[in-house]
């Protein structure tokens, strides 16, 4: 395993030769909250100031095997329930793909309600390409993101009338790219569409260029997390890095004169801690949290794949810095405030396959903190 890894890349790479398939870009639906889209945390739950846990996970939905969904919704659950109640979570936060392959109503209840039925902490999310995107051949016709919706931009919380007898209660985010208002973090999620590699608006891209001045005045007592599916930086062998989306991020950052705390993604089904270096010190870590179900998983490129470059002038000051590419895992965020400034603590458990329905708890497998101001 050791000479294997030493073959594989340690920065993210570009895939070569990939078709254009933007004519996939779907319209948004309306907003069902007031612009500038913003839910504060302490309206739909009890949140301490000094004290924030939740977990995050993406592309938990899967077609072929949907028990590696349910072993870690189930290993979340585990894992919560053996922690003192000052550790325990207080909601998920999901990266996209709830569901695959289209965004119908009728793959939800075997895709995500009936895994985490039993995880009864609100549940928020950004929406993935799979999402997002339309069944040409579905039986009754339907709008990129109705489910979605339903389920996560309610305008007023409700029962979900397609989760059947779970009866799970929607939540009423403000829009499909939102902001979470929280004590100790403004967490930016923004919307990238259905094509492989991503797609923002020039109207998605102003409201974030003025959410990144908002979220950064209120540090350092507030941590600025930005949460987006398509992952920016990426040494996978199915996506790579999307260069739009790294463009997209890169000049709001210059635009705004803001840079993040930390970014993290999806779409690539396994992790990834990975860093970049900024001309003026900074350094950003981005993080790939992808693996919370679907049954394939992405392994790392090797080194001597030519349908992989590392070269190219956006993947300049980044490297990979620890990866998991064959189980499945979620993280575990605590922020907490320390003196006038908030601390960030990542954790990423692992779940092996090989503990399917047993009772065995999830693996420590890497952890990271990021300090404020």
């Amino acid at each position: 395993m050791a000479l294997l890894d030493s073959l594989k890349h340690n920065t993210p790479v570009v895939k070569l030769n990939v078709p254009d398939d933007s004519f996939k870009t779907q319209p948004l639906p309306a907003p069902c909250g007031a612009y500038p889209y913003h839910l504060a945390l302490n309206e739909v739950l009890n949140s301490d100031s000094n004290h924030l846990v939740f977990y995050m996970v993406g592309d938990t939905g899967s077609v072929r095997n949907t028990s590696f969904q349910h072993n870690v919704a189930a290993k979340m659950i585990a894992l919560d329930e053996s922690m003192p109640e000052a550790n325990k979570t207080q909601f998920l936060y999901h990266l996209g793909d709830v569901v695959y392959n289209f965004g119908e109503a009728d793959l939800y209840y075997d895709q995500f309600f009936s895994a985490y039925r039993n995880y009864a902490k609100p549940v928020f999310a950004i929406a993935g390409n799979h999402d997002s995107d339309v069944n040409p051949a579905a039986a009754a016709p339907y709008q990129s993101l109705d489910a979605f919706s339903a389920v996560f931009c309610d305008a007023e919380r409700s029962a979900v009338p397609f989760s059947k007898e779970i009866n799970w209660q929607s939540v009423n985010q403000p829009n499909v790219y939102w902001t979470m208002e929280s004590p100790l973090a403004n967490i930016i999620g923004l919307h990238s569409n259905v094509p492989k590699f991503g797609y923002v608006s020039k109207e998605q891209k102003k409201w974030f260029i003025e959410e990144l001045k908002t979220a950064s005045a209120q540090r350092p007592e507030k941590a600025l997390i930005v949460c987006i599916h398509h992952a920016p930086f990426s040494a996978d062998v199915n996506h790579g890095s999307s260069l739009p989306m790294i463009e997209f991020l890169e000049s709001s950052f210059e635009e705004s004169g803001v840079f993040p705390d930390i970014v993290f993604s999806g779409h690539v089904h396994n992790y990834q801690r990975i860093q970049k270096v900024y001309a003026s010190g900074k350094t950003v870590p981005f993080i790939v949290a992808g693996a919370g179900g679907y049954d394939m998983l992405h392994s790392i490129a090797f080194r001597f794949d030519d349908t992989y470059s590392p070269s190219h002038p956006l993947l300049k000051d980044v490297t990979l810095e620890k990866y998991c590419e064959d189980q499945h895992g979620f993280l575990k965020l605590t922020l907490s405030k320390v003196a006038n400034k908030v601390q960030l603590l990542g954790e990423y458990f692992a779940v092996s396959k090989k503990h399917l329905n047993d009772d065995s708890l999830p693996v420590l497998f890497d952890s990271f903190r990021v300090d404020v101001g």
